[in-house]
């Protein structure tokens, strides 16, 4: 990437990907991107519906883009766009989960805060779904617990809240939400087993029981983030799949 700048003399460009698209007049798109270093932005992407232009077949979700804009105001004005490598191939339930991950990050991310690191992580995930689409599950349970600590999510795994003993493994912990998680012998959707527990602080979710735990978790976790709006990812996802049954 960086020789592909120097080569081009491109300067004051940014590395970014489309989130979502709509129509805008005739011609228009407004695009919804999340850009390396000023993270989550709208923009206006003039006569990138017409006929002859070049932008239509490059404001792709999942094509990494080398980007430029211009303007001060809260809708940015598109000045450029180039693809920056070939489009990541997600197919079935990976492009359903792609596309699930894109709606996450235009919902929850504050406009124009960067998120440097949070890039990485949607670049992996991404990644991980194209070329491992077998593991569609671990890869979207690892992006939305790195998303959770971008948003300043600070639940700790390892210790009970309040008392702040050392989790166990074969001991039961019920979610509490802004408090975390507390010894419990209640058995409800929002217990969990200190072994589950710290999987999740690992990032592990090789094991299936902790795979459907650590989905469990997020949908809790996130809720707060999303407000009552459904998911419109979610909904398509579940009516493709019935379809196709």
């Amino acid at each position: 990437m960086k020789k592909l700048r120097e080569e081009r003399g491109i300067e004051n460009w940014q590395r970014g990907f489309v989130l979502h698209c709509r129509a805008h007049g005739e011609t228009s798109l407004l695009v919804d991107l999340f850009t390396e270093h000023q993270g989550r932005l709208s923009v206006i992407a003039k006569g990138a519906r017409a006929k002859r232009s070049v932008l239509k077949s490059v404001l792709q979700p999942f094509t990494p883009l080398l980007l430029r804009w211009s303007g001060k105001g809260g809708l940015k004005t598109l000045t450029k766009a180039e693809a920056a490598a070939l489009s990541l191939p997600l197919q079935h339930t990976a492009l359903y989960s792609g596309f699930y991950v894109n709606e996450l990050l235009c919902r929850v991310l504050e406009q124009e805060t960067a998120y440097p690191q949070l890039f990485q992580d949607y670049l992996q995930c991404l990644t991980g779904l194209a070329t491992a689409p077998q593991a569609v599950e671990p890869a979207l349970r690892t992006f939305e617990f790195r998303l959770l600590r971008t948003l300043g999510y600070g639940v700790d795994f390892l210790h009970c809240a309040g008392s702040g003993a050392v989790v166990e493994e074969n001991m039961t912990y019920r979610y509490r939400e802004e408090q975390g998680f507390i010894a419990s012998l209640i058995k409800d959707n929002r217990t969990f087993y200190g072994r589950e527990l710290l999987a999740f602080e690992r990032l592990n979710f090789s094991d299936a029981e902790v795979l459907q735990a650590a989905k469990r978790f997020t949908r809790m976790a996130l809720k707060p983030y999303l407000g009552g709006q459904p998911l419109k990812s979610r909904e398509l996802f579940t009516q493709n799949i019935l379809y196709l049954k």
